[in-house]
């Protein structure tokens, strides 16, 4: 029995993420950043003998809240990109750290599309793909929904007619 085998190399893809991405990253840093500045606040009101350093931890939070909030979802968005054919499943994603990620099609396990609550509300979606990797799903975040959905679909039709076992 032989069996073709096809190079999969790791390239850039194509594709960006939704514009839309943008407020769902700045949304996530302002609900990353409640808590932090909250359990500050507790401590600036209960222990005034801690200035300096309450001021020092404030300010260093609020920078990083700023970067958050201007640098890193613009930065996010330039580097988040995707593709997917007969072949593979590519992506690129990260901000600090970046990882791209190919998922041969003979690979994939499951297709699947989530949507949480910020995404819903602005009309994205994820799609996961799993493999047979140890390295986990390869994910595409932040699709507008009809390209979501069409991804799902156009994925599960290639991953049905591809031979081999997914493993």
């Amino acid at each position: 029995m032989s069996e073709v085998i096809t190079a999969v190399a790791l390239r850039e893809p194509a594709h960006r993420v939704s514009p839309r991405a943008k407020v769902v990253w700045i949304i996530h840093a302002i609900l990353g950043a409640i808590f932090p500045l909250a359990g500050l606040g507790v401590w600036m009101w209960f222990d005034e003998a801690r200035r300096s350093a309450q001021l020092w931890l404030l300010a260093v939070l609020l920078v990083w809240l700023l970067l958050d909030l201007t640098v890193m979802p613009w930065w996010r968005y330039r580097v988040h990109r995707w593709e997917y054919n007969d072949v593979a499943v590519y992506t690129r994603s990260g901000w600090v750290s970046q990882e791209r990620r190919v998922a041969p099609v003979s690979r994939v396990q499951t297709v699947d599309l989530q949507r949480g609550p910020i995404q819903q509300a602005l009309g994205l979606a994820t799609v996961t793909v799993t493999t047979a990797s140890a390295a986990g799903a390869v994910e595409i975040e932040q699709l507008d929904l009809a390209t979501a959905e069409q991804i799902v679909a156009d994925l599960t039709s290639v991953t049905a007619r591809t031979p081999g076992d997914a493993t």
